[in-house]
């Protein structure tokens, strides 16, 4: 949580809701709470980390973006 007059530290957070909500939730009627629960998870593990290109990452997958900094550390 950010504190008072920091309103940027919560910027990716929000960036982030604001995707899922435009891009599965606002989609999808779930039956259950356990498959909007499972769709979430996939959403995240599946979709935005592994196959959505994030333009502040200079167009690479998190994950793309986290195995690159992890070799560069390893160097």
């Amino acid at each position: 949580m950010s504190r008072k007059g920091q309103c940027l530290d919560n910027a990716p957070m929000e960036s982030f809701l604001a995707s899922l909500q435009k891009e599965l939730v606002n989609l999808t009627v779930f039956a259950t709470r356990e498959q909007a629960m499972a769709a979430i998870f996939e959403y995240i593990e599946v979709f935005y980390n592994r196959q959505r290109r994030h333009s502040a990452l200079g167009y690479k997958t998190p994950h793309q973006a986290f195995e690159q900094r992890a070799r560069k550390m390893a160097a």
